[in-house]
């Protein structure tokens, strides 16, 4: 745990490879200091439609998914965290934001293979 899913408009990849995008998730999630190496998994998906209010904006957005029982302030520390790796790209009038949601524990299972 983490899951970091990178949902980002199409037209980002003018400016830069996805590529970079796993890796600023990856890095901040670990610059936290909430999880291991290891625990963290990246994956990204681009969109060819939408909408940012009334324009047609570049965005990138990262739902962070959590194991359920982390404070608001370590929560906090993880979003910015990430944010301060995205910043780090170049990115023009993009949006960027961050969301960490929780998972309840008592409904996730995992398996290994």
């Amino acid at each position: 745990m983490p899951h970091c899913i990178i949902e980002y408009s199409e037209g980002v990849e003018a400016f830069i490879d996805p590529s970079l995008l796993l890796t600023a998730a990856y890095r901040g999630a670990l610059a936290s200091q909430l999880f291991e190496e290891p625990d963290i998994k990246t994956r990204a998906i681009s969109y060819k439609h939408y909408q940012i209010g009334a324009f047609k904006k570049e965005f990138v957005h990262i739902n962070i998914k959590i194991l359920s029982g982390r404070t608001t302030e370590q929560r906090h520390q993880l979003s910015a965290a990430v944010l301060k790796e995205l910043q780090t790209l170049s990115l023009r009038d993009t949006s960027l934001t961050i969301e960490v949601c929780d998972i309840e524990k008592h409904s996730y299972e995992k398996s290994t293979t």
